[in-house]
């Protein structure tokens, strides 16, 4: 018969697959530094020996990193998504700045789509929390704040589509995008009409998600990166007149 003794499995074991689990689902995040041991014992009611041989076969194991002095984080895994020979190419091709749209644009509209039917009433809470943050944010004259909450907002609502694959690619994704890689989204946030824009359309997909019309935060979803699009390829196309514009007088003035 194909039957196996159940055996008893060791409290540090136990411990690991806790810490797997809040990693895979995004909350413990890249780069969050876990609590002291003593506190972390705690938590799990555990001894220290067990939670040292659990943060030990995890250290092993690239997903937690130790820093002398400072205590145990978890590991920056994302960097693994692409390879810095990739990054140099998207950063140095327009096109991959469009097709990043194109993709963030399908990734998230079905994100929206499922947070709006399967997140959990905290799911949503989250969400809401950080675009009244947004709101609040967008009152001041430097928009520093509320472009770094624009990431959150999105990366919130994926976090409530609970499909960690998804949640951890599109992290990657993000973290691209805050480097500067693909376009600098500060300046979509200089000019005022852009912010008031922007707000409107964040709005939009809040109120789909908070009334749970699926249909309605993935449509607002997709229409406000296709304002994105729209205003970076202006900025392209701008930017290119400029270079002509700057040639044509040197020309003039070396004449």
């Amino acid at each position: 018969m194909p039957f196996m003794k159940i055996q008893t499995e060791k409290l540090s074991q136990s411990v690991v697959r806790q810490i797997e689990q809040l990693i895979l689902r995004g909350i413990l995040r890249p780069g969050e530094r876990l609590p002291s041991e003593r506190e972390l014992s705690d938590r799990l009611g555990v001894s220290r020996p067990s939670l040292r041989d659990a943060i030990s076969e995890l250290q092993d194991r690239g997903l937690l990193t130790a820093r002398a002095g400072a205590g145990v984080y978890v590991a920056e895994v994302l960097g693994s998504a692409f390879s810095d020979a990739l990054v140099q190419l998207f950063a140095s091709h327009e096109e991959a700045v469009f097709d990043y749209i194109a993709f963030r644009r399908d990734m998230e509209g079905l994100a929206a789509e499922r947070a709006a039917r399967m997140g959990s009433d905290t799911d949503l809470k989250v969400v809401n929390t950080i675009f009244q943050k947004m709101e609040a944010a967008h009152l001041k004259r430097d928009p520093t704040d509320e472009a770094a909450l624009d990431a959150e907002f999105h990366l919130a609502i994926i976090e409530a589509s609970h499909n960690v694959v998804m949640l951890h690619m599109m992290r990657s994704m993000y973290d691209l995008l805050r480097q500067g890689v693909f376009y600098n989204r500060q300046m979509m946030f200089k000019n005022r009409t852009t912010r008031d824009m922007l707000l409107d359309q964040h709005r939009a997909i809040n109120d789909g998600l908070q009334a749970r019309d699926a249909v309605a935060a993935r449509a607002a979803v997709e229409a406000h990166l296709n304002y994105v699009e729209n205003s970076l390829a202006e900025q392209v196309k701008a930017e290119k007149h400029e270079a002509i514009a700057r040639q044509r007088f040197e020309h003039e003035i070396n004449r």
